[in-house]
């Protein structure tokens, strides 16, 4: 099972939908892939997707009286130092098929995945935002350190075309991936910020949730 690539998050639906009108992310679930990454092609060789149109979680209505947007600004960036992670961050939302299947799966590459149904921080937010990305067996990930390292009280930054956004962690916890759907990590929480991979003791079976809260601006 070298060189396998784990499936750090899907996103079940339809609470992408009905997320607009509830205080809770309920449907949502993270599992781990069924299937190693093909050894005929490098998963990580592999082109990183073009980035796509943030779908924010409710309506906008524009910017606000700061000059942002009303409910956050989409992630760019984030840096991780006690875990070695400084990453660009994609947007992910579900392609039509992902519709059809109810499931939204980031593609096999190391890259780091925003869910952009959901929150964005800064500002004005309405909802957690969930950052994700894969673990790997057998070669180094960006996330990797994540399961030995992370630990409240570290610190944490997430860039946005706002500017910096610095974050304390509160918990880090690991869930079941069969069972995570029903986890109080979907509930709404305007400026949270969650980070979520595979647990690499049991990366089949566990994720590892890294909650933040936003610091106070400078």
């Amino acid at each position: 099972m070298a060189f396998a690539t784990f499936l750090a998050a899907a996103l079940l639906l339809p609470a992408w939908w009905t997320a607009q009108t509830t205080s809770a992310n309920r449907g949502a679930l993270i599992v781990m892939s069924d299937a190693p990454a093909s050894t005929a092609t490098d998963p990580l060789a592999a082109k990183s997707p073009a980035l796509v149109p943030p779908v924010p979680s409710e309506p906008s209505e524009g910017p606000n009286q700061e000059g942002g947007l009303k409910d956050g600004s989409p992630p760019l960036h984030i840096t991780y130092g006690a875990v070695g992670l400084d990453q660009n961050v994609v947007p992910l939302a579900p392609t039509a098929e992902e519709l059809r299947l109810g499931a939204i799966v980031p593609p096999h590459t190391s890259d780091a995945y925003w869910l952009s149904p959901y929150g964005m921080p800064g500002g004005g937010s309405t909802n957690t935002t969930y950052i994700v990305g894969h673990s790997l067996e057998g070669r180094p990930s960006p996330f990797n350190n994540i399961s030995e390292h992370a630990k409240p009280g570290d610190l944490l930054t997430v860039t946005t075309a706002e500017g910096h956004l610095g974050y304390r962690i509160d918990a880090v916890t690991t869930e079941y991936k069969d069972t995570l759907k029903d986890s109080a990590i979907w509930d709404k929480q305007p400026g949270r910020l969650m980070v979520i991979t595979c647990y690499t003791a049991d990366l089949w079976g566990k994720n590892i949730i890294v909650q933040a809260s936003p610091l106070p601006p400078q």
